[in-house]
Parts: C-alpha cells; structure tokens; sequence
C-alpha cells in the first residue's frame, strides 16, 4: 500500500457555505473549548445549539464538579435604512430562525470564529475562555458599509444543572444593570454571575410593545434541542432575556467591541483572551516532541479532558463532552496519549498521584460523583490494572531519575496495596483464584468497561476471569516484578509465571483462533469459557508485557479484523452473532442494549493499530498499511466534534458517530497509535 502522510494537517478548521447548506446539516458539526476546570463552551458551526449541554458558558464550581450552565446564546439583529436582519439561529416549536443563512465562513483554530455578511457589512464573532476561570468572552469585529446601522445583541441567559432544560419563568432570574455590567441573580440556585459590555447601550427588554404573539420580551420559550428531539430526550427549554445592548456603527466604520460572562466580576478584555488562547495553543505544539501537524492538532484537543480537581488540588482527566466526569478507568486508558505522547510529564505525574489519593481496598473509583457531596464509586475491576500500566508508560517516556524517585516514594506504596487486595480478595467478588487469575462480579455487578446494566437486566454479564483483566493483571506483576527490589522481584516473577500458564491454558479457544472473552464457572464449580468474539482479547496483544506466542497474537489481530474491524471504531460484536445491534438508537433502554452488544468504540481502534503493527513486524510496511487504516478516523476529526473523536459509531454503515462528541480515550489512543506506531 502507499504511504499516507498527516504530517501537514491543518492547523485551523475552515468551513464555508457548503459545508452548511441548510439547517440539519449544519448541526452536525460542532466545536468545543474549555477552561481547564470542568466548564466548557459549545455549539455548532451555524450557531444553534443542538443539546441541552451546549451553551457560551458551561461552569464548574467545585471544579471540575457542580457544573452548571449560564449563558445559553447569544443572537444579534442588525437595523438600518433597509429593515432588520436577523442572524439568530434555532428551532422552536413555531419556527425556524435561519441566520445562519448570511453566515459565510466559520473557522477553527485557537477558537471558534463566526464571519456573517449582510450586504456590504461584515460581521465576525469569536468566542473563547478564560483558562482557569468561570469566564468567556464573546468578541465582535465589525467592517460596514456604506450605510449607518445598529447592532442589537441580546444574551440568553439562565442558571440551571448542567444538560437539564427548564422553563425559564421558573428559575427566579433577577437582573440590574449598572455601569454597563448586568448582575444575573437566581433566586432558584441561589447564584450570582455578571455580564459586562465594552460599548453599547443596554435597552430594557420589557419596555418593547407587547402583543398576543408576543407577550413578554424578557423571556424566550420553546426553543428545541434538535439532537435532544432526535435522541427522545426532554428538548424543549426558555431563557432570560432581560436586555439587549445596542451598537451604533457608522457607515464605512471598523468597530470591535466584547462581551464577558462570569462568575466573577472580572474587567479583562475579550481580544486579549482571544490571543492568549493562541499562546497557550502554541505552548501546547512546542511541548510536541516530533513536528508533525496532526500530532499537534490532536495535542490541542487533547487539553480539553486535563482538568483540575479540587479536592485532590491535582490533575484529573473528563472521561468525555458534553456530559461525563473523570472516570478511573477511562483516566487510565487515555493517559499514554493525553499526557505522554504530548510530553505533558507534570500533569501525568499530578494524575497519577490523584488517583493514588483515593485508593480504596486495592480499588481506584471508577467515577467521581457530579456533586461534592456525594463519594466515589468503586465498582471496577480494571481501572486498577490500567493504573499498573500508566505508571509503566510514564516511567517509559520520562525517564530522569527525579520520575522513577517520584513513582517509588509517592505511587509504589498504592500499587502495593492494589496487588495485595487482589491477591486476598475485596470488594465486588474480586479476588485471585486458586489458578492464580483474577475473577470478580456476582448477581448485578458490572465491574468491566463493558458495565450496562438496565434495571435488573445485567446486558453484558461477565461475571468470572475477564480475558483483559487477566492480561492486565499480568503485566501489572511484571511492573511490579520490575519496580520491586530483592524477594519482592522474585515473589512477583514466579506469581507471574503462574498466571501466564493459566491464562494460555485457559484462554485459548482452539476452534475459532482467538481467545474466550471470559472464563465463567459453571454450576459445578468447573470452567464454563464464553466464546463470544469480541475485542477485548486485543489488549492481551498490545500490553507492555505479553503472555502469548506470537502465532497466537496474529491469529488474534486477524480475527479481529475479519470479523470486528470498521473504518470507524472496532465492534463489540461480530454482524453475524445472533445478539448483534446494528445501530445505537432509540429510546435509553434500546440504546443500553446495543451499547457493547456490536457498537463500535473509538478508542479501540488504537488497540487495533498497535496489535495490526506489532503482529506484522513494526515494518515500514506494516506502519502504511495501519496508517491507510487510520485515514477514516482521522478525517472523523473534521465531522462531529471539530478536532474530537466521538465516544461510539454503529455498527454497521454508514458507522454514524454516536455518545459524547468528543470522548478522552478516543482521542488519546489515536494520538497514542499515531506516535508509537505511525510516525
């Protein structure tokens, strides 16, 4: 096959009027930015927000917990000698407001950029965040015409949890305004945030004429989330719309001008946040250790998942946007290519030692709580056994004396305590046999990634030695074999040697030339292997330290490509098994069942690329081929999430992205396979 080359990716997204043509498609592209402590801002590329998650600005109080959003929109009308155009973008259980019709350009690089043209003016709208604050900032360069024009912006304001909808005459919002800063105050969630204007004058909604079409102006209802609407998902939701700020341009004027949104009363100014998000884009690609484009790209999105967490005063990792937490698992698995890969070595060792932190009975959480009142939930078994793994790629990639210092005095004694729980057992039934695997999960528990459970209904049982965590389990005693000094080495060497024994016994599934998924027991007490082809066999391939021949690893790799492998993602499930679900749709309890039951996962596909390249040599050969194997999910950068990979796809074709929009482990493993196994 022929070499493909990303080395020269593009460092800005550019969209133009074709990629929008009419309102359905230009919702299905979208971008994201964040603010490093759990809130972000979001919407599509014509401006309407399509979910209940998007908004201006989305915050974190309890970073990166308790988030909430504040500023759903923002719309602007432009008057002159002509009549009024109307650039609001949306739908409504009425209508459907088509600004976007005049927008004729929208960019991507640092930030979203908005360029519209009405006639002979030009408008362009930029939107960033204040890194480390609650704060964004909406930025407008304006070049007019021949004609004298006004410009009235109106803010659609609220105050409500993070992905709700809510009638917005029933969230008690108050506003005053003051010196050309509006207070918002809502009496509902007993919270204040402010918006402040560089220029124009702020004109009380309430004073506009009223009429049976439109009684009230402080107050927008029945504006639907059209993905929402898609999904069978509350979508209908209102704003606060108490003034608008008027701007007077003059004909053949330049005029800039921003908006700030907060938490706090801040007075910075919007265009200098604007290049400061540039600075920090370009520290990021200065951090890059190899001078390709793509890797750089990635870098960027990749920032948006490193988080602040409060309570550990550490870095953490957001499993996914617009709605997951930090996730242990997710943290773990998305470390190598969030925090390695970019060279980002003191945000890795800030994450490991966070989750050292909240080491309970051998288990790291599996989820930290949305709130800071509730506690971590624990319920995995695997979130432990990745954490071994972060801990050897760390070691791998920073390799000073100061890292291997850090990790015996401040991680070891974690790792310790994760081994001995394992090996005498803990919670969830997990525990190591008497064949020296490791087996967990009884009656309802879902302690493996693939974790759906609806009702008493357990979709994805696996209760027993999952082949992975066995895998894993492996390789966490040869790191420990590694790290450990005098009997502690050999003590971990020879358990080692028992469980590779074991496994290979064990695991192997002679009739399909792969390996089970899972070893159950049967009501007698003896072995009852599931057969079931699914990609989780791929990690006994691409772990640091390996159990199998290396016939059986290309036997593996070809049977997941037979019968796993997409362009986009890698399925849980062969077309032909009998269980298999073609698509995620539906209702929640639909979209549950075919969650791991042939949904197709993003970041599998590193996994896919690594075992692809290992089993075929680490040739140059073998790096084009999985490069031209790659290309699909590269160009799913340019749909969606601009810059992200989303969480799932189907299935089967047309393998539409589904879940988050932008997913950490999806991204990460690309940039990881990209680095270690492409360029």
């Amino acid at each position: 096959m022929s070499n493909v080359d990303f080395s020269a990716y593009q460092d800005k997204y550019n969209l133009g009027k074709g990629d929008f043509r009419n309102f359905n498609e230009g919702i299905e592209k979208e971008w994201l930015i964040s603010n490093g402590i759990g809130g972000y801002a979001n919407s599509t590329v014509i401006g309407s927000n399509s979910r209940s998650f998007s908004s201006l600005l989305n915050v974190s109080l309890n970073h990166p917990t308790d988030r909430y959003t504040l500023l759903a929109n923002i719309s602007e009308r432009i008057s002159d000698d002509t009549g009024i155009t109307n650039l609001a973008t949306y739908h409504s259980i009425s209508e459907t407001y088509e600004g976007f019709r005049y927008l004729s350009h929208f960019s991507f690089g640092s930030y979203p950029e908005y360029t519209y043209q009405i006639g002979d003016m030009i408008i362009r709208k930029s939107i960033g965040m204040v890194y480390g604050k609650n704060t964004s900032v909406i930025c407008y360069s304006v070049k007019n015409g021949s004609n004298n024009r006004k410009l009235y912006i109106t803010p659609y304001f609220t105050c409500k949890t993070l992905g709700e909808v809510a009638d917005p005459m029933a969230l008690g919002l108050h506003s005053a305004e003051k010196s050309g800063t509006i207070t918002i105050t809502s009496d509902v969630m007993n919270m204040k945030y402010f918006f402040r204007a560089s220029d124009g004058e702020f004109i009380d909604r309430s004073t506009y004429p009223i009429s049976m079409a439109e009684p009230t102006h402080i107050y927008l209802s029945g504006v639907l989330y059209d993905l929402d609407v898609r999904n069978g998902l509350n979508a209908c939701d209102g704003f606060y719309t108490p003034y608008d700020i008027c701007i007077d341009i003059n004909a053949g004027e330049d005029k800039f001008f921003y908006f700030v949104c907060s938490t706090e009363d801040v007075s910075c100014n919007g265009f200098d946040i604007l290049k400061s998000m540039d600075t920090r884009k370009k520290e990021l690609y200065d951090l890059v250790p190899k001078k390709d484009g793509l890797l750089k790209r990635l870098a960027y999105s990749a920032d948006n998942f490193i988080v602040e967490r409060e309570s550990t005063k550490c870095k953490t990792v957001l499993a996914g946007y617009p709605w997951f937490m930090d996730w242990g698992r997710d943290t773990m698995i998305a470390f190598t290519g969030l925090v390695l890969c970019t060279h980002r070595f003191e945000d890795a060792r800030s994450i490991l030692k966070s989750f050292a932190l909240y080491v309970k009975n051998g288990l790291l959480p599996n989820v930290f709580p949305n709130t800071d009142a509730d506690v971590p939930h624990y319920n995995t078994m695997d979130a432990s056994m990745w954490y071994f793994n972060a801990v050897y790629k760390y070691l791998e990639y920073d390799t000073g004396a100061s890292a291997r210092r850090f990790i015996m005095e401040e991680i070891y004694p974690a790792l310790v305590e994760i081994i001995d729980n394992y090996k005498k057992g803990t919670d969830f039934s997990i525990c190591m046999d008497e064949d020296c695997l490791i087996s967990g999960g009884s009656d309802l528990d879902q302690i493996t990634w693939m974790d759906v459970r609806v009702g008493d209904l357990v979709v994805t049982p696996r209760h027993g030695k999952p082949v992975e965590i066995n895998a894993l389990w492996y390789n966490a005693l040869k790191v420990m074999e590694e790290l450990s000094p005098g009997d502690k080495k050999t003590e971990y060497h020879e358990l080692a040697s028992k469980v590779k024994d074991s496994f290979i016994s064990k695991f192997w599934n002679s009739n399909e030339n792969c390996l089970y998924d899972v070893i159950g027991k049967k009501a007698d007490g003896s072995d009852d292997p599931d057969s079931s082809i699914r990609p989780n066999q791929l990690v006994a391939v691409i772990l640091p330290y390996t159990m199998l021949s290396a016939d059986m690893e290309k036997a593996i790799v070809d049977k997941v490509y037979k019968e796993l492998y997409t362009p986009l993602g890698i399925r849980t499930l062969p077309y032909h098994d009998e269980r298999y679900k073609s698509q995620y749709i539906g209702r929640l309890i639909d979209r549950d069942k075919a969650y791991h039951m042939g949904t197709s996962w993003g970041y599998i596909t590193g996994f896919f690329i690594s075992a692809y390249v290992k089993t075929h040599g680490n040739t140059q050969s073998a790096k084009e081929d999985a490069a031209l194997l790659l290309e699909p999910m590269i160009d799913h950068l340019n749909d969606g999430c601009l810059g992200g990979v989303a969480e799932i796809f189907d299935g089967s074709f047309p393998c539409t992205s589904r879940g988050c929009f932008s997913q950490a482990w999806s991204v990460a493993e690309l940039i990881r396979c990209y680095y270690e196994n492409i360029i």
